[in-house]
């Protein structure tokens, strides 16, 4: 079973929700919906579970066209990060509520209800509330309720996001089980790219509506096909900054420089875009090329066992502004003068249309 988007975008008074977007998610897979907050996840969902009319394109789901068919007929499950389940009913009874309207027999429900909680690990729940229930039990029970159906499209809309961390964890370990055991395909959306690394698979990353790229997961974070996916799964944001290559050099400008390996030795010499994730930034010099920049610091963070840097590259005339994560603890005063080295193994080229050019040489080696 396929579900294919053929072109299909959502305009809304004149404004573009979703561009026109092309998708072909197999059986058994699980798809990431990556991107921030208004980045489209929550519009793209709506349009495949058929809640929205698209403005163009098709909707083939298992080689038929479901464009303008009702979502109560499509087979298709969705799970909000505001996960409901009715208080005043049971477990058992908040599971079986899809089968019941659907008008199934009383031995169907029964063994599909007792079959959902066992994979979902809710057996010894059935007959509580669900205030009686800790968060992730809650959402499991939402997600039962969403699988009982036999749904061949399982939709998740952040569905870890009010979760506390402890919860997040358990729940991200148990969804691909879940997945799996169920045979649906899933779209799970999320604005964090470790989640999305997590859960594999493959993932859409998204900007301003629009699917920038699609792919394995960790194809997809390795090589991103331009800056804007770059700076998609990357989190913090990828840093940027401009490059100069001549010859076998990169040159960052203030005599920071660094050989030109791997593909972007064969680049034609001129000015590139170099992008490095935040912890790709040391403090220590490390052994090899590294790139040293004289930068100055902002504010740091500090997280219990990293410590986030913020600094400045440049001049008042352009100020690069980037986001470092080292290891350790460094309460550092700011407005200081600070060095930063950068492995160039860990740098990406893009050209001047923001794409590609060449990939970090780490990432051809993983």
């Amino acid at each position: 079973m396929t579900l294919e988007l053929q072109g299909i975008g959502k305009v809304v008074s004149g404004r573009v929700h979703i561009h026109p977007t092309t998708l072909s998610l197999q059986s058994g897979s699980m798809n990431v919906l990556l991107g921030p907050t208004l980045s489209g996840k929550t519009s793209l969902m709506r349009l495949m579970a058929g809640l929205d009319k698209p403005s163009s394109g098709r909707l083939i789901h298992d080689g038929r066209d479901v464009t303008g068919i009702r979502v109560q007929d499509r087979g298709v499950a969705m799970v909000y990060q505001q996960f409901i389940n009715y208080p005043g009913l049971t477990v058992y009874e908040n599971i079986a509520s899809p089968l019941r309207l659907l008008g199934r027999p009383k031995a169907e429900i029964d063994r599909a209800v007792r079959g959902t909680a066992e994979m979902l690990r809710l057996t010894p729940m059935l007959a509580r509330k669900p205030l009686e229930l800790s968060g992730g039990q809650q959402q499991r029970c939402a997600l039962a309720r969403a699988l009982v159906k036999g749904a061949k499209l399982v939709l998740l809309d952040e569905p870890l996001a009010n979760l506390d961390y402890k919860l997040r964890e358990e729940l991200r370990i148990e969804i691909p089980r879940i997945f799996e055991a169920s045979g649906a395909i899933f779209v799970y959306a999320t604005t964090e790219p470790e989640e999305a690394l997590l859960l594999g698979g493959n993932t859409a990353t998204l900007w301003e509506g629009r699917v920038t790229q699609f792919g394995p997961t960790a194809e997809v974070y390795r090589n991103p096909a331009d800056a804007t996916t770059a700076r998609v799964f990357s989190d913090p944001p990828m840093n940027f900054v401009s490059v100069f290559k001549q010859g076998a050099r990169l040159n960052f400008g203030d005599r920071a420089n660094a050989p030109a390996t791997g593909a972007m030795a064969a680049l034609p010499d001129g000015r590139y875009t170099a992008g490095f994730r935040a912890n790709h930034i040391a403090i220590n010099r490390p052994s090899g090329d590294a790139v040293e920049f004289t930068c100055t610091l902002g504010v740091t963070e500090i997280t219990g066992s990293e410590t986030f840097l913020h600094v400045s590259h440049g001049s008042e005339a352009h100020w690069d502004r980037w986001v470092g994560l080292v290891p350790g603890v460094h309460a550092l005063p700011p407005g200081q003068e600070v060095k930063v080295y950068l492995d160039p193994a860990h740098v990406y080229l893009f050209d001047a249309e923001g794409r590609l050019a060449a990939p970090a040489p780490y990432a051809k080696a993983a």
